[in-house]
């Protein structure tokens, strides 16, 4: 399934050359600060649906249950130890690796006290499936603009071009190894836990296939 078989970033008329491009073109800057405000979005949906913390957030409770840490510095600790990934992967970080802590963290505080928090179950559901996909079409839009993936997404990018697999795979993968491992140590797991583990992969790929194919129209 083409959707499901993108194995790489793809570049449009509108991608930045190179990552390290601090004078990108308007309408790559703008495409870029608008993926990530949609990534953003998501993010704030998937908080107020109250189905279950990040898979990331599962493995910095984990940590943080077996070490003694804060939840925000087994967070910090994670962050850090995916940036150290990026050496051998040969990742290389650009102005949207700084936007992407930002403008996320920002829209996140911006959109989340007007969300709706629903109190049935279907509905927390319905919501999370929401955000899972705006996330992955924010990715989508801002991992296009190739001006620098976030922390995660350069992993997945980075594991990618390594392994050669589809990013949907590659990310699932990813997601479900650090559930796996948050759950081992102690960490929280939510049914909305296992619906992005598992829908992440597969929704950044079916928007990194519409953004390159609605480019070339």
């Amino acid at each position: 399934m083409k959707l499901l078989s993108v194995k790489a970033v793809p570049r449009v008329s509108w991608s930045s050359e190179h990552p390290l491009n601090f004078k990108p073109r308007i309408l790559t800057l703008s495409i870029l600060c608008g993926g990530l405000i949609i990534f953003g979005i998501g993010e704030a949906l998937l908080i107020a649906a109250g189905a279950g913390v990040s898979p990331w957030t599962v493995l910095a409770q984990g940590i943080g249950l077996a070490t003694g840490l804060s939840i925000g510095w087994a967070t910090f600790s994670v962050g850090i130890a995916v940036l150290l990934t990026w050496i051998p992967l040969k990742q290389i970080p650009g102005i949207g690796t700084i936007a992407n802590a930002v403008i996320i963290a920002a829209a996140i505080e911006l959109f989340l006290p007007y969300l709706p928090v629903p109190e049935s179950y279907g509905l927390k559901i319905v919501e999370s499936a929401i955000g899972i996909l705006m996330v992955g079409f924010g990715s989508g839009l801002y991992l296009v603009a190739h001006l620098g993936p976030g922390p995660r997404d350069g992993l997945m990018t980075g594991l990618q071009r390594v392994t050669e697999f589809p990013i949907a795979w590659v990310r699932m993968s990813i997601e479900l190894t650090v559930v796996a491992l948050g759950w081992l140590l102690g960490g929280t797991v939510g049914l909305g836990t296992l619906m992005f583990a598992l829908g992440i992969g597969p929704a950044v790929s079916v928007a990194l296939y519409t953004v390159k194919n609605v480019s070339k129209t």
